[in-house]
């Protein structure tokens, strides 16, 4: 049974202390997973919805939300997410002071390399699921290669690889 008040703190504090896009993506799962209110295709599936779907990526959480909670999650992410929007104003204005301070670059580089790390995981960890096989790795290798060309729109990749999976997994 899903408490909601704990449903909500952990959609909050994922959004507080992600740097937006997919950041939030490894707190969820850990926590969703380890409170048994989520299973682990909700999260391809949401950040496929959330890919599709014109908009911020980050509003892949929402699709999360719906699927894990219903009606009612995907208000309550929405609502996280843009309340963990709001201290951004507050920060900016701080900002504007130490922005040329020379410590600031390297911090926010280090920062950004840390999410790459953390979401890399998160990939390693999805695509060790039961049932993908050289198959799965071969769209997915496929589907990386299409994206870091940055020539194939998303949405003919994410195409493509269903077509392929059709076809292969039928």
């Amino acid at each position: 049974m899903v408490d909601p008040i704990i449903y909500f703190l952990l959609f909050l504090k994922a959004s507080l202390f992600s740097t937006g896009g997919l950041s939030n993506l490894p707190s969820l799962r850990q926590d969703l997973l380890a409170h048994g209110w989520a299973k682990e295709g909700f999260f391809g599936e949401s950040v496929t919805i959330g890919q599709l779907s014109p908009g911020p990526n980050g509003l892949w959480v929402i699709s999360l939300g719906y699927l894990t909670y219903g009606i009612a999650g995907a208000l309550m992410a929405l609502i996280a997410i843009t309340l963990a929007a709001l201290p951004v104003l507050l920060v900016s204005a701080g900002y504007a002071r130490i922005q040329r301070q020379r410590w600031v670059p390297g911090f926010m580089h280090g920062i950004s390399l840390a999410v790459v790390g953390i979401l890399l995981t998160v990939v390693w960890s999805i695509i060790k699921q039961p049932g993908i096989d050289w198959r799965g790795w071969c769209i997915a290798g496929v589907a990386a290669l299409l994206g870091a060309t940055k020539r194939v729109n998303l949405f003919i990749i994410l195409l493509l690889a269903g077509i392929a999976g059709y076809f292969i997994y039928r």
